[in-house]
């Protein structure tokens, strides 16, 4: 049996929960920290069981994953579920909760200091904090991928999305700096930048009609990215040949960004 897990840090739905799928499949054992709603829990539960058919160990904790109290909690719990010479050997970073709130407007609310603070906490400082955490509890492996999610926000202004995109940009740069410091560690670092995806967190972004419909007209391929595309590259970054790639972003969009 295998003795590497996967924690997933928001793997209820979209990437993170195409992620959890692909990597129970190929034989990790899944730890998931998510935050929603008991009305959804019959169907996440349903998706969850969905892994444990792979034949692999599934705890998940219906927690907030930004509390700094929790997650020591959560920690400590992992620790005690986690078997003898059993390590978490990747963690992946999909929390999305952030303002999608315009910068200007005459008519709606604006970006506020705190929406920006709430934003880059969830969406980046929490990378940073969990790895922290785990380092000094001593769960990660002697070989630990850590891989986390960025968009084409990272560079192109949007509406709406400058919050998330100061985030984005952070997450970036604490990623490159985890991969240059927790390096002794065995750790390795990377961003996918995935193209446009129809997920839960994408579709409450304003205006993500004409941003879907632009993306189609850009990719060669003529399609969407989808949550499965990205999973397919986490999984490839998991493996042994690709254990000398880190602090980088690599784009997964097939080609979208192109043009």
């Amino acid at each position: 049996m295998s003795k590497n897990w996967a924690l997933i840090l928001g793997g209820s739905n979209g990437l993170g929960l195409a992620t959890a799928k692909k990597l129970g499949r190929h034989g990790y054992h899944i730890f998931i920290v998510h935050r929603d709603r008991r009305s959804d829990a019959e169907a996440i539960e349903s998706a969850f069981e969905e892994i444990r058919n792979f034949g692999v160990q599934v705890k998940t904790f219906n927690a907030d994953a930004l509390n700094s109290d929790k997650r020591s909690e959560l920690i400590q719990e992992m620790s005690e579920v986690l078997p003898k010479d059993h390590k978490i050997s990747v963690l992946v970073h999909s929390i999305a909760k952030g303002s999608l709130k315009p910068m200007y407007s005459e008519t709606n609310s604006t970006l506020s200091d705190q929406d920006f603070k709430i934003t880059f906490e969830a969406m980046a400082l929490s990378l940073y904090d969990w790895t922290k955490a785990l380092v000094q509890a001593g769960l990660f492996s002697k070989d630990s991928r850590i891989i986390s999610f960025t968009s084409e926000g990272n560079t192109k202004a949007m509406p709406n999305y400058g919050a998330v995109s100061v985030a984005k940009v952070a997450l970036e740069a604490l990623t490159r700096n985890i991969a240059l410091e927790f390096a002794p560690m065995g750790i390795k670092a990377n961003c996918i930048q995935a193209g446009i995806t129809l997920t839960k967190s994408f579709q409450m972004i304003p205006g993500q009609e004409k941003i879907k419909e632009h993306a189609l007209k850009r990719n060669p391929s003529g399609r969407l990215t989808t949550p499965e595309d990205v999973a397919n590259a986490v999984y490839l970054l998991t493996r042994e040949e690709a254990k000398w790639i880190t602090g980088t972003v690599i784009k997964v969009d097939g080609g979208e960004s192109l043009r």
